[in-house]
Order: C-alpha cells, then sequence, then structure tokens
C-alpha cells in the first residue's frame, strides 16, 4: 500500500545550486494567491488594523498586522525542512528573518507583504454543526483566533503558505489573547517534525522562537495532579512557531460558505462558496484536477480525491499510534493532511479508546478516528452541494461517493494492519486474537510492533513492551499459539515491518521535562528529542535508546499534563 508508508524517498524538488541566504532572496518568490484572487472583509481595515472580536459577514479573509512578540529568541528551526526548501540554515537566525517570523512585518523588504491574514470557519463537531462557540451565535465570529498568515510563496515549483501560530489578535479571537506559549509550540514543532519523518502528510514546521520578556497566563494543573481539569493559572513564556503547508483550507472553511449560501445570507454567497471551493482545487489537487474541466466534474474529482487523501492520513495516524484528540471538521485539512497539533498525543500503553484530550470524548478517541473522519466528510459533501443544485446526476454521484467512504477507510485500515503485521493480506482472525491479546497483556503499542518487526519466536522478545509481569499461563499459552500462527503466515522481512513500525515516538512525558528546562533558557532537551523525532525509524545510540525506547513509567500514569492535557493554549 504505497500510500500508508513510503520511507527514505528524497525529496525531488531540493535545491541543487546555491541556497537562498537573505529575505529578500525568499521575497523575490512570493505569491500571493489567497489575498489576490479572493475576496477581502469589505468590513475590514485595509491596514491591518483589524484585531478587536466581531461579526465577520463576508468575504474570504481578513487582513490581520501580526503583533510581534517581545526580544524573540531563537532555539530552533527544521533543517529538514529548510533543506527541502533550499533556505540556508543562517537565514533562521539572522535579524530579519527572526523579526518576520516572530511577527514583526513592519520593515519587511518587497514584493513581501507587511500585512497577514486570518480566515474565519465554521464549526462541526462529529457531524453537528454549531454556533454557540461563536460568541455572537451566528457562526459570524469563528476561525483562527491566533493563526495569521504573512507569506505564499512558490518554491522549487511547490506552492507554500507560512502561518504563524500566536502571531497575536484577529478578528476571531473570542476576546482571547492571540498568543500560543511556549509550552504548546514545542509540542507542535516537534510533532510536525516527527509526522514529517514518519512520512505522513502534515503540515510542516519551519522555525521557534519564544520570547525573552514577554508572558501571559494560562489555566493548568498542580504538579502531581490528577485532575482532568486544570487547577490553576500559571505564568508561561509566548512563543510562535511557523508552520507552513500548500495552504491553510480546512473542511470548516468550505461549511462557512456553504452555510451562508444554503441561507441566502447576502447576495454573493454562492459565489464566494464557489471561489473558495476552486482555489482549493487550485492550491491542493492542480496536478490532478484539469483546470478546463466543467464545474461540476471538478468537484465530484476534489470528493473523490480528497476521500483517498483522508482514509490514508487516518490508517497513517493508527499505524503510528497518534490520536488526533480534536478533530473536528474546522481541524480537518482539504487537502488531506496533518493540520493542527492542539490537544493530541501518541499512545503509550494500548488503548483502543485512548484520547488525550481530557475535553474531546470518545468520539475522537484512538480507533474512532475512522469514523470522526467519515463524520467530517459528510461535512465536507455537504458544503460542495450548493454548487451542484442544477446538476441532479452529480449530486447523485457526490452521495455514492460520500456513502462508499467507510468501505474505502476499512479497506485502508486491513491494508495498513496487514503491512503492519508483515502480512500479504489482512488475517481478521489473526487481527482480533491479536487486539484481545494486547489489551489483556497491557501492552506499550510502539515498542509491542517494533519487537514483533524483529519476528520473534517467543514470547520473551515481546516482554520489553509489557506493562505487568505476565503470571496467567492462559495467557502466555494463547500468545505462544498467536506467534506460531503469525509465523506462518508472516511474508514480509524484519527490515520491511521496521519501516512500517517506527522505534521512537513523541511521548508526553519526553516533553515534560523539556518544557521545565526551556523555562529556563535551556533548549538542549528540545534539540535531542528533535534529532530523535526526524528519525523514528532508525536504530540509534545506545544511550538514546535506553532514555528513549522505554516505557512510560507506572507513576505517570494518569497524572494530569502528562497522561492528559486539556486544550493546549
Amino acid at each position: 500500500m504505497e500510500k500508508i508508508i513510503r520511507r527514505n524517498m528524497k525529496n525531488e524538488n531540493t535545491i541543487k545550486n546555491k541556497k537562498i541566504n537573505t529575505l529578500e532572496e525568499l521575497g523575490k518568490l512570493a505569491d500571493y494567491s489567497f489575498t489576490n484572487t479572493l475576496v477581502c472583509d469589505p468590513m475590514a481595515n485595509k491596514d491591518g488594523q483589524n484585531f478587536h472580536p466581531r461579526e465577520v459577514y463576508n468575504g474570504h479573509y481578513v487582513p490581520v498586522t501580526p503583533t510581534p512578540i517581545e526580544n524573540p529568541i531563537y532555539i530552533t528551526h527544521s533543517k529538514t525542512f529548510f533543506e527541502e526548501l533550499g533556505l540556508d540554515d543562517s537565514l533562521a537566525q539572522s535579524d530579519d528573518f527572526i523579526k518576520m517570523f516572530s511577527g514583526d512585518t513592519s520593515n519587511v523588504p518587497k514584493p513581501l507583504h507587511n500585512i497577514g491574514w486570518a480566515c474565519g470557519y465554521a464549526l462541526s463537531i462529529y457531524g453537528t454543526e454549531y454556533y454557540q462557540q461563536c460568541p455572537f451565535q451566528t457562526g459570524n465570529g469563528y476561525g483562527d483566533g491566533r493563526a495569521i498568515s504573512i507569506l505564499e510563496a512558490i518554491i522549487n515549483g511547490k506552492h507554500w503558505e507560512m502561518q504563524l501560530k500566536g502571531g497575536g489578535k484577529t478578528p476571531y479571537c473570542r476576546g482571547a489573547d492571540g498568543r500560543a506559549v511556549l509550552r504548546s509550540s514545542i509540542r507542535e514543532f516537534l510533532a510536525q517534525e516527527l509526522m514529517s519523518a514518519l512520512n505522513i502528510p502534515t503540515s510542516r514546521s519551519l522555525s521557534l522562537y519564544t520570547s525573552a520578556t514577554e508572558t501571559v497566563t494560562r489555566p493548568w494543573f498542580t504538579e502531581g495532579s490528577y485532575s482532568k481539569d486544570p487547577e490553576v493559572m500559571i505564568e508561561e513564556a509566548v512563543a510562535i512557531s511557523t508552520r507552513v503547508a500548500p495552504s491553510f483550507i480546512r473542511v470548516g472553511q468550505l461549511e462557512l460558505f456553504a452555510r451562508r449560501a444554503r441561507k441566502n445570507e447576502h447576495p454573493k454567497a454562492k459565489e464566494e462558496l464557489e471561489q473558495i471551493v476552486l482555489h482549493a482545487i487550485q492550491r491542493e489537487y492542480n496536478e490532478q484536477i484539469d483546470d478546463n474541466l466543467p464545474l461540476e466534474e471538478k468537484i465530484l474529482l476534489f470528493a473523490s480525491l480528497f476521500r483517498e487523501r483522508l482514509t490514508s492520513l487516518v490508517a497513517n495516524w493508527i499505524r503510528v499510534g497518534y490520536c488526533q484528540g480534536n478533530f473536528n471538521s474546522d481541524n480537518t485539512a482539504v487537502g488531506g493532511f496533518t493540520l493542527d497539533y492542539g490537544p493530541f498525543g501518541f499512545i503509550d500503553l494500548f488503548n483502543p479508546s485512548y484520547q488525550p484530550w481530557t475535553g474531546g470524548g470518545r468520539h475522537f478517541s484512538f480507533f474512532n478516528q475512522s469514523e470522526a473522519a467519515r463524520k467530517n466528510f459528510n461535512m465536507f459533501c455537504s458544503a460542495l452541494m450548493p454548487l451542484l443544485e442544477s446538476h441532479p446526476s452529480a449530486l447523485e454521484e457526490l452521495a455514492s461517493i460520500r456513502n462508499d467512504f467507510a468501505e474505502l477507510m476499512e479497506e485502508k485500515l486491513q491494508e495498513m494492519w496487514a503491512l503492519k503485521l508483515g502480512l500479504n493480506k489482512f488475517d481478521e482472525e489473526l487481527f482480533n486474537s491479536l487486539m484481545s491479546l494486547m489489551i489483556e497483556t497491557s501492552v506499550d503499542y510502539i515498542i509491542f510492533f517494533r519487537e514483533l518487526s524483529s519476528v520473534p519466536q517467543d514470547i520473551s522478545k515481546l516482554e520489553k513492551s509489557f506493562y505487568k509481569e505476565l503470571k496467567d499461563e492462559n495467557i502466555k499459552k494463547r500468545w505462544a499459539q498467536w506467534l506460531e500462527s503469525w509465523n506462518l503466515k508472516l511474508s514480509a522481512t524484519s527490515k520491511q515491518m521496521k519501516d512500517i513500525n517506527p522505534k521512537y515516538t513523541l511521548r508526553e512525558w519526553f516533553l515534560v521535562p523539556a518544557y521545565e528546562e526551556a523555562k529556563n533558557g535551556n533548549y538542549t532537551l528540545i534539540l535531542e528529542l528533535q534529532n530523535i523525532m526526524t528519525n523514528p525509524y532508525d536504530e540509534q545510540s545506545s544511550e538514546i535508546e535506553k532514555k528513549y525506547y522505554t516505557k512510560k513509567p507506572l507513576e505517570l500514569f494518569n497524572i494530569a499534563g502528562v497522561s492528559h492535557v486539556s486544550c493546549s493554549s
């Protein structure tokens, strides 16, 4: 299954000539297609001073000038992504680059723009439309509360959008301060590094800066607490991470314009829906969808291709133990990549109901992500329907594409499990027996499958992944029978299995010490984790293995901020 895992691919677009060393050189590649071709909010101040919560009734974006963080400090940048973009590593620590990507766009060289933009989107949770999260109860105040895009550029033939996370207030901030704290910024930066190295479609990390002086207060947990809800307000340093993707268009964005078109909220509502859909197609699927096709054919191809990407994405998430704790439609990129790293988590102890976010519920739990994806895809299809009203046959075909999602999702999951287990084809009986044993035995998800990749003949090799000593003779016997059956059906080599099953993952209890040290200006652990997470399939040093290829200590289970998190701030 090619889309499930493709390792060690050289990026075809890596610059082979002189690297980009200055902001001026980067600026020459600018191409602001979103703001140049789509509709600006007509009520917005054109100078970008749009910081106060208000209703935005129409238009695709609001111009917003980022609010720079005070006294920015460089922490790190993605060396792998810089290499892919052809940026020289020195650029990340140059004064003008630091200013721009810590929010100060006041003096960027032309043709770079001083003003960025933020977008609105609708909220749907598990297939149900919501309005009450909007402070105006209308849905016109929900959107990019602290994410501000500041650059689009065509680099090596690819279109990239660069967005500041924590860049200050926008009209969608709902009374918040528009800032991200260092803790959540570290998590997002490293998670994007890992997901990219796992060969799973994702927004990318560019750079990470914090402030030497600026802080904000956030709700959090007391040390050692078992609470599910934050108990205290703590002071935290602010930070800005820059994330990069072909676009940041979400299913929720399409939904917003579809709701307006459906309700005929303004004369150009349907036109704005068509514009954002066509723009999404151009940005994300231009190599697969011919621009000369009729609108209805483009839309049907869009739906079919997005379905393919989304099902593959979720199968990949489960393959590597990732749980998108807040898998709403507004956190679902129409490009089919991992978009939002808020209350996410990578699983330790295997539990199909694993959910890292205390506010997420079982509907966004680990094994239910496939069903959550189906709900989001339903909302995506509903958003396209107003554009097909005059094409009954196209509406029928769209319904068929939507209705076949669950079947395709199941196929992708079965293909993934077959690969993960080194089998030619999915074996339901073998799989179900394994799931039962893993749950009864309390195994570490990542370590178990990595050790299984060594093709053990008996249970001794797998015991490294067990959280409790195996004393039950009946379970030992069942494990022996399972291994015997599995070995008879195994078709892959150990190396092939290790290319599917990573050795290292971003465990929350690894991150906590990194946050704590970063508070004091020590970023050593962040850099160490970054190096490990950019090579998650590889055997690393014995020191790294001893420290990071290990089960979660039992005393850390159920500890707030380690085993579960609130919605990241």
